[in-house]
C-alpha cells in the first residue's frame, strides 16, 4: 500500500501552494503532459531497438550487438549520431517552410495523446465529448506538414513524395472516419472514455460487434502512417526517401519521432474504440476494495499497455512480411474496396441494430439491458449481434466482389496498347509491344 500513497501526498503538497482549481486544471494536467510525452518519446527511441531486433529475428539474424549487451544501448548511439550530424538547407529551398515542417509533424503528433484514455481517473489528461473527432482532426494535420516540407524541399523526388501523402490521405482518411461509425452507434458518444466505459458496462469489447470495422480502421491506420506496405511517399526503390529526402540531422529525427507517435495514435484509438481501452474482464473487482484505487488505475494501465503493445508489434510485422503495392493497387485498395466495404458496414450494422431492438419482446425474448451508457445488450442480444457482425462479413464480401467484378476492363496498361495499335501508320505490320498484365 505504501507504494501508492506518493500521488495521494503530492495532491496534498500542491494544495499547500495552490488552489485546488489550480491544481486540478494546471498543475496535474501539465506534470501529465509532460509524463507522457517523455513516455512516447522514449518509445520512439526504444522502437527502433524493437523493430530491428524483431525484424532480425523474422529473418534469422541477430541485429544491432555492437553497442552495449545484446545492442540494448543501439538507440542511445542512434541518438548522439543524429544530433552531431550537419544540419543543412538545400539551395533555394523555402527556409521557413522547410524548417518549421518537422515541428508541425510532431505537434499534431503529440497533441492527439491529451484526449487518449490510457486509463480511468488520472491516467487521462482531458476528457472531451468530442474527443473522437479531435483524434481525426488533429491527427489529420500531420500530413500537411509532408506536404510543406516535400514542396519546400526544392527536389522533385521531395515533392512527388509529397504529393503521393496527400492523395493516399484522401484515399484512406475517408475509410477510416467511416468505419469508426458503426462502433459509435453502440456507444453513442464520441468520448473515448465514455466509449470505453460502455465497453465495460456490456461486458464485451466492439471487436466482436465490429470485425469488420476494425479491420477497415487498422488498414486505413496504416496507410495513414505511411508504412509498408503502404510506404509510397517515401519509397526508397524509386524516390529516395521520399518527402524527407532533403533532410538530416535533428530535423530528420523529428519527422521519424512523428511517424512512431503516431503509430502510437492510430493503435491507441483502435484499443480504445474496438479492445475495450482499459477494461479487462475481473480487474474493476479491484475497485470494490477500499483504498486500492490507484492499485486499479495503474493495473488499468498495464491492461492498456498490453493491448497496444499487441498492435504495434503487428505494424512490425507487416513491414517485413508484405512487399510495398504499386501506386495504382494503392489507390484500388482505398476507393475500390476500403470505403465502399466501410459504407456497406456503416449499412450493416444499422440492420443489425435496427433487428436486434426489433427482437426485444419478441416471443418473450429480451435482447436489450438498458440504453444508458450506450447500447447495452442481454446475452441473447449479445450473441444475435456477434452472428450479425459475422454475417456482415460475408454480405461485404459478396458485394465488393460484384462492385469489383469488371475493374479488369479498366486496366490502362491494356487500353493504352490498344491505341498504339489503332495508330500505327499505314503499310507497317501491327505488331504490339510484349507486356505483362500484371
Amino acid at each position: 500500500m505504501l507504494f501508492f500513497l506518493p500521488i495521494d501526498f503530492v495532491d496534498q503538497m500542491l494544495l499547500k501552494f495552490f488552489s485546488a482549481d489550480t491544481v486540478n486544471h494546471v498543475v496535474w494536467p501539465f506534470i501529465q503532459v509532460v509524463l507522457v510525452i517523455s513516455l512516447v518519446t522514449g518509445w520512439v527511441a526504444a522502437a527502433n531497438y524493437l523493430e530491428r531486433k524483431v525484424s532480425a529475428f523474422m529473418q534469422a539474424r541477430l541485429g544491432p550487438m555492437r553497442v552495449g549487451p545484446w545492442g540494448i544501448l543501439q538507440p542511445i548511439a542512434d541518438g548522439i549520431k543524429l544530433l552531431t550530424k550537419e544540419d543543412f538547407i538545400p539551395d533555394k529551398a523555402d527556409r521557413w517552410i522547410f524548417f518549421i515542417a518537422p515541428y508541425i509533424a510532431v505537434a499534431a503528433a503529440f497533441i492527439v495523446f491529451v484526449v487518449v484514455p490510457f486509463g480511468p481517473d488520472w491516467a487521462v489528461i482531458a476528457d472531451l465529448n468530442i474527443g473522437l473527432l479531435f483524434v481525426l482532426a488533429v491527427s489529420s494535420v500531420g500530413v500537411l506538414a509532408l506536404i510543406l516540407a516535400g514542396w519546400s524541399s526544392n527536389s522533385k523526388y521531395s515533392l512527388l513524395g509529397a504529393l503521393r501523402s496527400s492523395a493516399q490521405m484522401i484515399s484512406y482518411e475517408v475509410a477510416m472516419g467511416l468505419s469508426l461509425i458503426g462502433a459509435l452507434m453502440f456507444a453513442r458518444t464520441l468520448s473515448l472514455s465514455s466509449i470505453v466505459n460502455a465497453q465495460s458496462g456490456d461486458s464485451i469489447w466492439f471487436l466482436l460487434y465490429q470485425p469488420l470495422g476494425f479491420l477497415i480502421f487498422l488498414v486505413s491506420g496504416i496507410a495513414e502512417n505511411n508504412r509498408a506496405p503502404f510506404d509510397l511517399p517515401e519509397a526508397e526503390s524509386e524516390l529516395v526517401a521520399g518527402f524527407h529526402t532533403e533532410y538530416s540531422g535533428f530535423r530528420w529525427s523529428l519527422f521519424f519521432m512523428a511517424e512512431y507517435a503516431a503509430m502510437v495514435v492510430v493503435s491507441a484509438v483502435a484499443v480504445t474504440v474496438y479492445l475495450g481501452g482499459w477494461y479487462f474482464p475481473f480487474v474493476y473487482r479491484l475497485t470494490e476494495a477500499k483504498g486500492y484505487h490507484n492499485l486499479y488505475v495503474i493495473v488499468s494501465l498495464l491492461v492498456f499497455l498490453v493491448k497496444l503493445s499487441g498492435i504495434l508489434y503487428l505494424y512490425f510485422w507487416l513491414r517485413w512480411t508484405l512487399p510495398r503495392f504499386r501506386y495504382d493497387q494503392l489507390m484500388d485498395i482505398g476507393w475500390k474496396w476500403l470505403i465502399p466495404a466501410s459504407l456497406i458496414n456503416v449499412g450493416t450494422s444499422a440492420i443489425s441494430i435496427f433487428v436486434v431492438q426489433a427482437l426485444d419482446g419478441w416471443r418473450g425474448m429480451k435482447t436489450i439491458e438498458s440504453l444508458s451508457g450506450g447500447l447495452n445488450l442481454t446475452g441473447t442480444g449479445k450473441g444475435v449481434m456477434i452472428v450479425l457482425g459475422l454475417a456482415g462479413l460475408g454480405v461485404t464480401g459478396l458485394l465488393l466482389g460484384r462492385i469489383n467484378w469488371r475493374s479488369r476492363d479498366f486496366n490502362l496498361k491494356s487500353q493504352r496498347r490498344n491505341i498504339r495499335l489503332v495508330n500505327i501508320p499505314q503499310g507497317k505490320p501491327a505488331v504490339p509491344a510484349v507486356a505483362s498484365e500484371g
